[in-house]
């Protein structure tokens, strides 16, 4: 969700330099660079913890510094196509339920009927754990499942979408393009105002419109 849907950088950041003092200088600012060195600190630590604890510092995050997350452009109004629509849709995240309900409600978003949050796998990205159950809860027909669309911003996630069997958007938004493209996702875009669904009146069929692309990979080419 974060780097698909919304960008909540700035209010991550804002958390956690009032809760990581203890490592930093405190007179530091927890600039992006310095959240960078800091992350994997931050991840060691989280993982260390119950998820019970690690829901509840998640939840404040939205509470407390909702304003300062934005939305990915094009992102509500896509949402808002697929529910138009009737085009099942799910959130797939490493966040917990507490922390992307949160974000739902501030940003005041659609919501899906079905969501994978961390409390529901034991692996995460890379692995294809959390995409293989997202099919799974959508409950596809065998030809539509074929036809499942991952959207993702970290090389992680691309991956664990591929290794899911799902065909994969790229979204430059948090990472560089390279290290997008290099993941492997077969179309690359800036953001979700790139990307468009309508219906064929005449079959009924989904149809996906992407403009100003940035990579196109043939689908077959490995994927």
């Amino acid at each position: 969700m974060d780097g698909t849907i919304i960008d909540s950088t700035p209010a991550i950041i804002k958390y956690w330099e009032l809760s990581v003092h203890s490592i930093l200088d405190r007179d530091m600012a927890l600039t992006e660079s310095v959240w960078v060195k800091s992350s994997g600190w931050i991840t060691t630590k989280f993982s260390r913890m119950r998820m019970e604890d690690v829901c509840r510092m998640e939840g404040r995050v939205p509470r407390e510094f909702g304003h300062d997350a934005v939305e990915i452009p094009g992102a509500r109004n896509l949402l808002a196509s697929l529910d138009a629509e009737n085009v099942p849709w799910a959130i797939v995240t490493s966040g917990t339920r507490p922390l992307i309900d949160g974000w739902l409600d501030v940003m005041k978003l659609a919501r899906p009927k079905r969501m994978v949050t961390a409390e529901d796998v034991g692996h995460g990205k890379p692995d294809p754990e959390c995409y293989q159950l997202g099919k799974r809860r959508l409950a596809l027909s065998s030809s539509a499942e074929s036809n499942i669309l991952v959207f993702e911003d970290a090389p992680a996630g691309i991956k664990a979408g591929l290794a899911a069997g799902c065909k994969v958007i790229g979204l430059a938004t948090s990472h560089s393009i390279e290290s997008v493209v290099s993941a492997g996702a077969h179309w690359v875009v800036r953001d979700l105002e790139s990307v468009q669904f309508d219906k064929d009146v005449s079959t009924a069929e989904l149809r996906m419109k992407i403009s100003n692309s940035l990579i196109v990979l043939p689908i077959d080419a490995g994927h």
